[in-house]
């Protein structure tokens, strides 16, 4: 019975999915893996097989008519096949691979993870390859230095955190008759903040907390000082008894505590989504850190107090970065 495109495919899969949990079992998540006979795989390329294919038809030609030029030729290209295999794999063993960091970026932007390659012998180590996932690999060669920083990037989709899962490093040298390869989980994640979509100015607080500054403010109940009186004065406001006592033309003096931090809060956008909630706070804290002001940042269940700087800033990213999925469908509709 003939094996249908989608059979194949599901029992590719299968077979994919049994490698990884291989794998997964084998090489553990480590921030700094040295490549050694325990992690590094080889197995004959493409060209490989070819290469192969071609001994195998030059011993048959050599059985066939007893010829001792073509069985040398043959057991020449063996020896060659052989040898390869060895520098194949010396071309990736002896390197540490190592986690260093990743920067935060906002979703659509694409994330840079920086890894250190360092070799621990003599030995020149060329033509590398190093990607994540699908993406083009970058080529690597370290030969008149001892270690290289690089970056390799990958592109965010959405706000969280980004596992760029496991690092392919493989080599074809020298003969392209060979891949050695091995799949590392360096144990890396990046922050992924929300897209910052302009929201336009930021809504007054409604009320004040009395925890601001202190403000003149003319016609409240809250009584300040004195201070001379000026020309076109409301009369409502001169200090009749001290004016009576002879002390001179004085205008009475008021004032409110005003809060002037800054409230970003989540049910200012009310009738948007989760996301584009979360993407306008996001352009209101990128604005708000532009300021003098203090700004904090009130979610459902959680409430970040107003502070200033560069942490209080990256606090506030965070936090938007990781409001719960789970909240989010519960509060969208707010």
């Amino acid at each position: 019975m003939a094996l249908t495109p989608r059979d194949t495919e599901a029992s590719t899969g299968v077979v994919s999915g049994r490698l990884n949990q291989w794998i997964d079992q084998r090489l553990p998540p480590q921030r700094s893996i040295l490549l050694n006979r325990t992690n590094v795989y080889i197995f004959p390329s493409k060209a490989g097989f070819s290469f192969l294919f071609m001994i195998f038809l030059l011993w048959l030609i050599a059985t066939n008519y007893e010829n001792n030029l073509v069985f040398g030729l043959a057991f020449l290209l063996v020896s060659l096949f052989v040898v390869s295999i060895l520098h194949t794999y010396s071309n990736l063993a002896g390197i540490s691979i190592t986690a260093v960091r990743s920067k935060p970026v906002f979703a659509g932007e694409n994330v840079a993870f920086e890894l250190l390659l360092k070799r621990h012998n003599r030995r020149a180590y060329e033509n590398l390859w190093l990607s994540w996932r699908q993406m083009p690999p970058q080529i690597v060669n370290l030969n008149d230095i001892e270690q290289k920083k690089i970056k390799l990037y990958l592109p965010s989709n959405q706000r969280g955190w980004l596992n760029p899962g496991r690092l392919l490093v493989q080599t074809y040298y020298p003969l392209g008759l060979l891949r050695a390869w091995t799949r590392l989980d360096l144990d890396l994640r990046a922050l992924v903040y929300p897209k910052p979509i302009t929201a336009g100015p930021i809504p007054m607080a409604q009320g004040a907390s009395g925890e601001g500054a202190i403000t003149v403010c003319r016609g409240t109940e809250d009584f300040y000082g004195l201070k001379e009186y000026q020309t076109g004065e409301s009369l409502r406001h001169v200090a009749w008894k001290q004016y009576a006592r002879g002390q001179g033309l004085y205008t009475k003096e008021y004032t409110a505590s005003v809060d002037r931090r800054i409230w970003l809060d989540w049910d200012y956008l009310a009738g948007m989504n989760a996301e584009a909630r979360l993407s306008r706070l996001c352009d209101w804290v990128l604005a708000s850190a532009r300021t003098e002001s203090e700004y904090g940042l009130r979610l459902p269940g959680q409430e970040i107090a107003p502070s200033r700087g560069v942490e209080h800033r990256d606090k506030l990213l965070k936090a938007l970065a990781l409001f719960d999925l789970n909240s989010i469908k519960q509060h969208s509709g707010r």
